[in-house]
């Protein structure tokens, strides 16, 4: 008798598990990323001739409830044409069931490998506000995301901010009670939707408590699904800008502490998204948005009151060009006084 090697056993699994798409118009490629209710692959669409990531369920997945999450969630994304969002193009099922959809295959990096790459505190925030927008527009159509996180913002090659992974968001109904039927959850304690981050940063129990931690609502942390709305995003939103300030996963430390360089205002900022009370929030990530545009435009935030000392240093900051000019002005004219004196 012939026995096979653990790898060519390894090897059998995968090709048992691949999925068929011989009856559609895609051709895989390789695996692009893998979470605990599905995996990514890059695939052509041999119709169109254009690359495109394929998101397909996982088999021991396959059950009618989470082919009804799956295909809810390529129709929440794609009810979201926003160019911060990833478009989906077409969804469909397998013949052994499993459901997939395909979207845009984005290149680019994750929000947490750009930080690691630009220094410039500009650079991040002006990329947080395009993430802020996306997240907006979300909101404006009733849906929130629940799993923001720096891992699930992507940089195109092109500068561009895409907010990916809306695998556990939730649908907002204006005076009505949250439902099992208005979420999309993890399916079980420890999984991860797509891009895969930290699997032991993923959080559900009983699919009522969802999110990352460090990054999900104190509200989201305790389960509370009939509470959360956008101002459960916009702390998730307080925490990628706390990460963007400092460098690390935001926790019980102010941002000043771990980099005092992070202005008195910005750390304002990052405090009034993550306020353990909803209600202190900013109550809508547009808000947040323009105290950060504030930030960068060098101009007073809704968040921090300045003294009259931080208002004279802000404005010879911002003014300090025109500053120059009129000390070199005063400099000539009393180098002329002199001058034709003597």
């Amino acid at each position: 008798m012939k026995w096979l090697s653990d790898d060519r056993l390894d090897h059998l699994r995968e090709l048992a598990v691949e999925p068929d798409f011989s009856a559609t118009q895609y051709q895989l490629g390789g695996e692009l990323a893998r979470g605990g209710m599905g995996t990514v692959y890059l695939a052509e669409d041999t119709k169109l001739n254009r690359q495109v990531a394929i998101k397909v369920l996982n088999p021991p997945d396959v059950t009618t409830d989470l082919r009804e999450r799956m295909i809810r969630e390529a129709q929440i994304i794609a009810r979201l044409e926003h160019p911060g969002i990833v478009p989906v193009h077409d969804v469909g099922t397998l013949p052994d069931g499993r459901v997939f959809y395909a979207m845009k295959y984005v290149r680019g990096r994750r929000l947490d490998e750009y930080a690691a790459e630009t220094e410039s505190i500009r650079d991040r925030l002006r990329k947080f506000q395009s993430a802020c927008d996306a997240v907006a527009f979300a909101h404006a159509h009733g849906v929130i995301h629940r799993d923001l996180k720096p891992q699930n913002i992507m940089i195109g090659s092109f500068g561009e901010v895409l907010v990916l992974d809306w695998g556990v968001a939730k649908i907002l109904r204006q005076h009505e009670p949250a439902s099992e039927a208005d979420t999309l959850r993890l399916p079980r304690e420890g999984a991860a939707p797509f891009p895969t981050g930290s699997l032991s940063d993923a959080v559900t129990t009983e699919g009522t408590i969802i999110g990352t931690r460090h990054y999900m609502s104190p509200e989201q942390a305790r389960g509370e699904v009939d509470r959360l709305d956008e101002r459960s995003d916009v702390y998730s939103l307080g925490a990628v800008l706390c990460f963007l300030l400092t460098n690390e996963s935001p926790n019980t430390t102010r941002p000043r502490v771990i980099n005092p360089k992070v202005s008195k205002a910005a750390e304002a900022i990052c405090l009034k998204a993550m306020s353990p009370e909803m209600d202190a929030r900013y109550a809508t990530a547009v808000e947040l948005s323009r105290d950060v545009g504030k930030l960068l435009d060098e101009e007073p935030v809704s968040a921090y009151r300045e003294n009259v000392f931080e208002k004279t240093g802000r404005w010879a900051a911002k003014n300090r060009f025109l500053i120059l000019l009129v000390l070199a002005y005063l400099v000539m004219r009393i180098f002329f006084i002199f001058t034709s004196r003597s």
